[in-house]
């Protein structure tokens, strides 16, 4: 056997010291925010807070350089990421008296979310047979849409956004009831693709936001059966295209791949049967499904370790884990759609219960709420709405149950920790445009004076925004160093003022991409663009 010599082990070690100098000052020159102390960047890198837990991450994270990173495509343009990304998880249908649904809405609103994802359980609303929409199972009888309409009311009175959750059949809809699991898929996919359009029908107008299902590839979401990438597609496929039936403008967002590593190895006494979501979306796009959904849904918690765990690995259940979700997307030619993450959060379970999310302080679950939300909207330029998980549970009939301690409100509705943290960060954040491409819809653009929408075939997603009217003008918050106008394709002339000074130019348009800002450091930028001549008009915006 050959022994390892001082020449061998620094032939060895000095690559890997290599690495780990180089991709820390790659990281220092991109992140000048790291700061000095060894402890803060070193968190920010592995989402750890441990010594010993860091200085494992550490490694595992340089070694991750040496293999192939996942490609994200950061540049693309991307739909549906323009809208206010705050969300939360809601299950009002579980709140009997409607009192309890507004004050959960209305606690909501004030803490600054603009969405809920909310169920709409097929078993609650075709109750007894299909075709029947009236519950029989309590005098007196009503229609089964009442209790979701109140919903729906309720959310449109504060201003909020519901992105609605179908699945969850009923027992008629399987010849075995619910002998494989109350969230087995149904005997007919037809009949679960006629709900999904009698929901849509019934919402018109009110619910723009469609989810098919909820984590297809994990057992008990698919009922107790080997999951299966290719019947979940064959569903999803037959209810896209019942929704845009009725409603060609509704957007149908796919079920959330849940973070596994599991290979879908099937064994009846084992509660875990799960397929890796790589795996999973994968087989669904050599199945058909890229022309199934319009955007993307994950789950992204924070299970081991923080939000700011960047160690990319095939290996590592972690909050990195959309890139690889986003690299699927992006070999399958479907860089264009977006990720939004149905479910964030970390476990603050107590001492004495079952630590099977893992488990943090209520301090770091306060914490580590608003780093997630801020590390998605700096760095993943394809990622659109993220929902919390959840607000709160009808009562504490869970409380031995670790997935209770992901709440954010008690069922008495006093609020924990984290619900003040994320109430204080969503209320005084200043909407910001981070590295990528921007469409002229984003929500942290103000327009001021007359605008209208043009729908354009030529643009990068179909339209772009323009002003002929003296008071027409724009404000961009920004951190990057450099920012890109992507114009209509009229000519025209606009000014630009800069960080608020009296540092103004103007610059000509004509249809081409122009350089507006440059040879900044990254720091946070005001830039406002006002209308000189012809047309000012906005396609697209880039920070570089």
């Amino acid at each position: 056997m050959r022994h390892l010599t001082w020449r061998h082990f620094w032939s060895l070690l000095l690559p890997l010291l290599a690495v780990l100098a180089g991709t820390l000052f790659l990281w220092f020159k991109a992140v000048p925010t790291l700061g000095p102390d060894p402890r803060t960047w070193a968190f920010q890198l592995t989402g750890e807070e441990s010594i010993s837990a860091q200085a494992r991450g550490l490694l595992q994270w340089a070694i991750g350089w040496l293999r192939p990173l996942p490609n994200t495509a950061p540049d693309a343009a991307v739909a549906h990421v323009d809208l206010v990304p705050f969300g939360i998880n809601t299950e009002l249908e579980q709140e009997v008296e409607p009192a309890k649904r507004a004050r959960s809405l209305e606690m909501i609103a004030e803490a600054g979310f603009a969405w809920i994802r909310q169920p709409f359980p097929w078993y609650d609303i075709e109750i007894h047979g299909k075709g029947d929409f009236e519950d029989r199972r309590h005098d007196p009888v009503r229609s089964a849409w009442d209790k979701y309409d109140n919903i729906v009311s309720l959310a449109e009175s504060y201003d909020l956004q519901i992105i609605a959750r179908l699945g969850a059949p009923p027992a008629w809809s399987r010849h075995d009831g619910t002998d494989r699991g109350a969230f087995g898929p149904p005997d007919r996919v037809a009949d679960f693709a006629d709900f999904a359009a009698a929901v849509v029908e019934h919402y018109r107008g009110r619910i723009r936001y469609y989810q098919v299902w909820n984590e297809p590839n994990v057992y008990p979401e698919w009922g107790n059966q080997p999951v299966d990438p290719e019947a979940y597609t064959a569903l999803l496929c037959q209810t896209y295209d019942r929704i845009k039936a009725v409603d060609p403008d509704a957007v149908v967002i796919s079920g959330a791949m849940a973070q596994t590593m599991e290979l879908g190895t099937w064994n009846p006494t084992y509660q875990g049967n799960n397929l890796m979501d790589t795996i999973f979306l994968q087989r669904m796009y050599a199945a058909g499904a890229r022309d199934c959904f319009d955007v993307m849904a994950v789950n992204d918690y924070m299970l081991w370790s923080g939000p700011t765990d960047r160690r990319v690995s095939q290996r590592e259940i972690n909050f990195s884990r959309p890139a690889w979700l986003r690299d699927v997307m992006v070999a399958n030619g479907d860089a264009a759609k977006p990720i939004w993450i149905s479910e964030m959060n970390s476990n603050a379970s107590p001492e004495g219960i079952e630590e099977r999310y893992g488990r943090v302080t209520l301090e770091q679950q306060a914490r580590w709420a608003p780093l997630a939300f801020e590390r998605i909207q700096r760095e993943w330029p394809w990622a659109g709405v993220t929902t919390v998980w959840f607000f709160k549970k009808a009562s504490d009939a869970d409380r031995q149950d670790p997935s209770y301690y992901f709440r954010l409100v008690d069922p008495d509705f006093s609020p924990m920790p984290v619900y003040q943290s994320l109430a204080d960060y969503l209320t005084t954040l200043e909407p910001t445009l981070y590295r990528g491409v921007h469409q002229e819809t984003a929500w942290q653009l103000t327009y001021g004076g007359p605008w209208e929408a043009v729908p354009d075939t030529g643009t990068s997603l179909g339209a772009y925004a323009r002003t002929s009217d003296a008071e027409g003008t724009v404000t961009i918050v920004w951190e990057g160093r450099a920012l890109d106008l992507t114009p209509g394709p009229a000519r025209g002339m606009l000014r630009v003022i800069q960080d608020g000074t009296a540092e103004e130019r103007t610059i000509a348009l004509n249809g081409a991409p122009v350089r507006l800002v440059s040879s900044l450091t990254r720091d946070l930028h005001h830039t406002t663009l006002a209308w000189v001549d012809g047309e000012l008009s906005i396609d697209a915006l880039e920070i570089r």
